[in-house]
């Protein structure tokens, strides 16, 4: 039942007794992967404190900044210390939506905005935008957050594709908006929309069952008809909305609100040659266009401009690694979900 070669002992498996174990190899195998294991661990541990907090020097000199985004060079410059930021900004514009520069689009915008603002050798900043619009309250931030930018520092809105509606919107905060001929912008315009589905439950034979707290409360119900009190609720939201959308686009490109209910500012989708007509654009072009337009405008005719792209550094893995992604399923009722959107 025992075997003896040399030093070592042998002894069979409790559970298998053909499979012999070795007792001391065993536990050095084990001490060996246990102490690779904290050495890794520790030396990611340390790599994560450099890498997300910046670097700090020795006392008396200057303390880095931590850095959000890297930067690409897209176009060479003869200047090294001036630099154009391009920031990009696609997709539906919404809080929880995941944009260019990360999870959470609206968040992420913002602090490219604030990066771009602390950098001395940022001279000007072009959005490029690819964004048929979104939440109405989202692009309110992001025009807030554009149009309080760092005033001495140009900002050029560039739509590549499509820059309509709550693109637009976030559009107007900025100093100079350009476009291609056949790019669709405008959209000037807020909708709320959902279904009603009264009579497919009719025909397969549900019934919706709601109890509330007031006669508002379920106005958006799909299971039954709106009454006329709700639709005029529901359509002064709309108006609400729009008049402020309405008021922005006026005080931005310095139109009558009035010319523009009656025109461009009617939900339609116009052309960039149509925008320029209807001065909702300030000149059309391609992205390159755009750089010279913030070269021009920011005074840095060498600069060099550059890309945010998401910063990837060891604090962010530990994140991602500590964080559950389960898998999951989830049903949506039509009209489950309604949202003020622009356009």
């Amino acid at each position: 039942p025992h075997a003896v070669k040399e030093n070592q002992t042998w002894r069979r498996a409790p559970d298998d007794p053909e499979f012999p174990t070795m007792k001391k190899s065993g536990c050095l195998v084990a001490f060996l992967l246990v102490a690779v294991c904290v050495s890794l661990f520790a030396n990611l541990i340390l790599l994560a404190l450099l890498g997300a907090k910046g670097a700090t020097s020795m006392a008396g000199m200057k303390v880095l900044e931590p850095r959000e985004y890297d930067e690409e060079v897209i176009e060479e410059g003869s200047d090294p210390h001036d630099k154009i930021a391009v920031i990009p900004l696609a997709g539906i514009i919404a809080f929880e939506a995941e944009g260019s520069l990360g999870d959470a689009m609206v968040e992420d915008f913002k602090l490219a905005l604030k990066q771009a603002a602390a950098d001395p050798d940022v001279k000007a900043v072009v959005i490029e935008t690819d964004s048929p619009g979104g939440e109405i309250t989202a692009s309110d931030v992001l025009n807030d957050a554009v149009r309080n930018f760092d005033a001495d520092k140009p900002v050029i809105v560039y739509f590549n594709a499509i820059g309509a509606s709550g693109a637009y919107y976030m559009a107007c905060g900025a100093d100079w908006i350009m476009c291609n001929d056949t790019t669709f912008t405008g959209s000037i315009g807020v909708i709320i929309s959902t279904l009603n589905y009264r009579d497919l439950f009719g025909k397969i034979g549900l019934e919706s069952v709601v109890f509330k707290s007031g006669k508002f409360k379920d106005m958006l119900n799909g299971a039954r008809e709106m009454s006329p009190e709700e639709k005029e609720y529901v359509q002064g939201l709309v108006m609400q909305s729009y008049d402020r959308f309405l008021g922005i686009v006026a005080a931005s490109r310095k139109l009558d609100p009035e010319k523009l209910r009656a025109g461009p500012a009617d939900g339609r989708i116009l052309s960039g040659t149509d925008a320029l007509r209807e001065k909702l654009v300030d000149q059309l072009g391609y992205i390159e266009d755009a750089y010279a337009k913030a070269r021009e405008l920011g005074q840095a005719p060498n600069a060099t401009v550059v890309r945010y792209l998401r910063h990837y550094h060891f604090g962010k893995l530990l994140e991602f690694l500590g964080e559950s992604r389960a898998a999951k399923i989830q049903i949506d009722l039509p009209g489950k979900h309604t949202a003020l959107e622009p356009g």
